[in-house]
Parts: structure tokens; C-alpha cells; sequence
């Protein structure tokens, strides 16, 4: 009698399997794209009440949460960048970052702020690299491939933009 119960429960198990399936498959197709969203915001919100991850906007980007955790981690720096108008933007790259890479997060940190602030929605960054330099230091960061710690630029330095004057 045991023998047979045993195809039994296997035969039961296997259709709770196959209607978990469907019920999973069911309920993922019943979802709007709205109702993901909303819920990803609501556990991203959720996740920015975290202390190491406090200072990220509510409507954090996964970039954003990964760059903090980096940090965190110690395998990423910040750099301030102190713009013409005394405005210092904190910039998040990682330890061994190029001078390029810090022109793309720079980029990158104001199209995510001009996204949620509105206003101006293009900036000419070719206009602002080929008006502006940056510097450290009073060096200019003229070489895109060199590396920040060739410059000696550590964790909460200070990197100025800089009008270029004309030749």
C-alpha cells in the first residue's frame, strides 16, 4: 500500500509544481508595466531610507545605488567639482578612473539633475570641453586616458572648471 501511495504524492507534487507555474506566470502577465514600476519605486524608496545610501534622491537610478555602494566599499572616490559659478558638484568615480571617465560621470550627474530639476534638457558638452578645462592643483587634466592618482587626485579632492583662454 505504501507503493502506491508514493506515485500518488509524486503525481500531486508535480501538479502543485505546474499550477505554481501558471499561477507565477499568470500573475507576472496581470502586472501593467505602471504596477512593476510603481512597486520597483516603492522598494527603491524603501532601500534610500538605508544610512549608507541616505544621500541618493528618492528616485535614485541603480547607478546612483551602485556608485554609493562602491564608495562605501572603498572602491570608488569622490571628486568635487567646483564650476565658475562656485557651485561644487560632488562626482562619484572609481578609484582608478580617468580623467575621461570623470568627464562622463560628470556628464552623466548633470543630465540625471536636469531630469529631475526640468530646465534645460541639452547642454553642448563638445562647447563646455573645447570652452572650459579642468584642473587640480592649477594642473591642467589636459590628457583624457591619464588616470586621476597620476595627477594625485584622491578621495574628496577639489577639481576646478577653468575658462580656456584664447591663444
Amino acid at each position: 500500500m505504501a507503493a502506491a501511495e508514493e506515485p500518488a504524492e509524486e503525481l500531486a507534487q508535480e501538479l502543485a509544481q505546474e499550477l505554481t507555474q501558471e499561477l507565477a506566470q499568470e500573475l507576472t502577465q496581470e502586472l501593467a508595466h505602471a504596477e512593476v514600476l510603481e512597486l520597483f519605486q516603492a522598494a527603491l524608496a524603501r532601500l534610500v531610507q538605508d544610512p549608507l545610501l541616505c544621500d541618493l534622491p528618492p528616485q535614485g537610478t541603480a547607478e546612483e545605488i551602485g556608485s554609493q555602494v562602491a564608495l562605501e566599499y572603498g572602491q570608488a572616490m569622490t571628486v568635487r567639482v567646483c564650476k565658475a559659478d562656485g557651485e561644487t558638484v560632488p562626482v562619484v568615480v572609481v578609484q582608478n578612473a580617468s580623467v575621461l571617465e570623470l568627464k562622463k560621470a560628470l556628464r552623466r550627474h548633470f543630465q540625471l539633475r536636469q531630469a529631475r530639476q526640468g530646465g534645460v534638457q541639452h547642454l553642448s558638452w563638445k562647447y563646455i570641453w573645447r570652452t572650459y578645462h579642468l584642473t587640480y592643483a592649477g594642473e591642467k587634466l589636459a590628457d583624457d586616458r591619464k588616470k586621476l592618482r597620476e595627477y594625485g587626485i584622491r578621495n574628496r579632492d577639489e577639481v576646478s572648471f577653468i575658462k580656456k583662454l584664447r591663444k
